[in-house]
């Protein structure tokens, strides 16, 4: 069994591979001061409740998030028995990070376009519906190419919430009508379809200076993916685990070699 977890800004997404197979796939809140011993618990529990043994043949982590690092990498010591790879220098990618700084890269970026290559065999960008917003971008050869950063929705949303005294605070999700019959639908609007704009509008302008090639793919992952495209014209498919997918890939890259 290999765990692959994804510690990101806001959650910790883990996925549990038997082979080539992903057949678990959990999802906890990154919190701050959670120690080791608390996190085993929980992940304990959770592997318990799904009829899991917490125990791993592999481990490979890919964090944003310095601080919860060590925690990790302590929970698959203790827990489930195993050294983590982590993604990170040194890591072997089989993508070329033409970067200014390829240090800067966040990890799961370089996961994630790992995982879009492998599966178009082709150029693409990765649309990535975290914290933040990000476009990574892949050339035809496989190379990393660079990509872009924007706030996140739910940053958005509550940044409206919490700036603007009188609004409150709006789920995240596709209003009935672009134009808002109150103040609900009308918050609700501008954050769905100005991030369905600013997808669209983002991978134009990326798609122009691309290196031409007769066809760019563009996917999707991260919470919001699957309702941002129900009405983006730029995006072509929905692939929700491809950071666990990507981390496997490069799991099984690292120790073959």
């Amino acid at each position: 069994m290999l765990l692959a977890i994804d510690v990101g800004n806001t959650n910790i997404v883990l996925g549990v591979f038997q082979g080539e197979q992903l057949v678990q796939t959990f999802r906890v809140q990154t919190r701050a001061g959670r120690t080791a011993d608390e996190t085993g618990a929980l992940l304990r529990e959770l592997f318990r409740h799904r009829g899991l043994e917490s125990t791993a043949d592999g481990a490979i982590i890919s964090c944003v998030v310095p601080d919860q690092l060590p925690v990790m990498i302590a929970t698959c010591k203790s827990t489930f028995g195993c050294d983590p790879l982590v993604v990170g220098p040194g890591v072997k990618t089989g993508i070329p990070i033409l970067a200014d700084n390829p240090k800067e890269v966040g990890a799961d970026r370089i996961v994630n376009s790992v995982a879009a290559f492998a599966l178009v065999d082709g150029p693409c960008v990765v649309v990535d519906f975290g914290t933040a917003t990000t476009f990574d971008c892949v050339s035809a050869k496989g190379e990393y190419l660079g990509g872009v950063i924007a706030p996140g929705y739910q940053i958005s949303a509550e940044a409206l919430y919490r700036n603007a005294s009188k609004l409150p605070r709006v789920r995240a999700t596709r209003p009935p009508r672009v134009i808002g019959k109150n103040t609900v639908h009308s918050m609700q609007s501008g954050l769905y379809y100005g991030y369905v704009s600013l997808v669209d509008g983002t991978v134009d302008r990326i798609l122009e200076e691309f290196p031409k090639e007769p066809r760019v793919t563009c996917l999707a992952t991260g919470g919001l993916a699957s309702e941002i495209a129900e009405s983006s014209e730029c995006i072509d498919r929905v692939v929700p685990n491809l950071t666990l997918d990507g981390l496997h890939l490069l799991y099984v890259l690292n120790m073959s070699s």
